[in-house]
């Protein structure tokens, strides 16, 4: 199984400091979904890890949540692809659970859930704690420079062998190039 995990904030859609709240705040970045596509035309499986802490700060619920999922996956079906699966952690910063990323508590999970080995699997995400959680996994983490990536690669302190794309479809670009030599 070629399996990619996604951050979806800054990755995916764009990002807000206040928070994605309704399917209308919810809007595509230039061309990641037809990069989603084209992983899943190549025959990769694309899940998303992501974050979700405005369900615990009362901003949405989980049905709002689906409901941004779902619009999601109805424009990405536009572009001939789809995401497999969604693992959100709901909790607030301060809740102490293991899901939450720079934990690494998600992917583990998602290791679980198609019984693989998930070492070496391409991780994208636009922030540090994206980065760590992959990598404390065993992924490859990928940086891109889009949402908070710039400010991220800005900082510094990036695991080691973090690779770097300008957004998801140049990130998608390489690993496909890589992949097939």
């Amino acid at each position: 199984m070629k399996l990619i995990i996604l951050d979806r904030d800054g990755v995916i859609n764009q990002d807000s400091e206040e928070y994605i709240k309704s399917p209308d705040e919810w809007q595509a970045l230039p061309g990641s979904l037809a990069a989603i596509a084209k992983l899943n035309q190549a025959g990769w499986t694309v899940t998303v890890a992501s974050n979700q802490s405005g369900l615990a700060r009362g901003y949405f619920d989980t049905k709002t949540l689906t409901a941004i999922h779902q619009k999601l996956r109805k424009e990405l079906a536009q572009h001939g692809g789809t995401i497999d699966s969604f693992f959100v952690c709901p909790h607030g910063p301060d809740d102490g659970c293991d899901c939450r990323k720079p934990l690494p508590g998600m992917f583990h999970d998602i290791a679980r859930r198609y019984d693989i080995s998930i070492e070496g699997v391409p991780a994208i995400g636009d922030s540090l704690r994206d980065l760590q959680a992959s990598h404390q996994a065993g992924c490859a983490p990928w940086l891109v420079q889009t949402g908070n990536g710039r400010k991220t690669l800005s900082k510094g302190g990036l695991p080691e062998g973090t690779k770097l794309a300008q957004d998801l479809a140049d990130a998608v670009e390489q690993i496909l190039e890589a992949s097939s030599n």
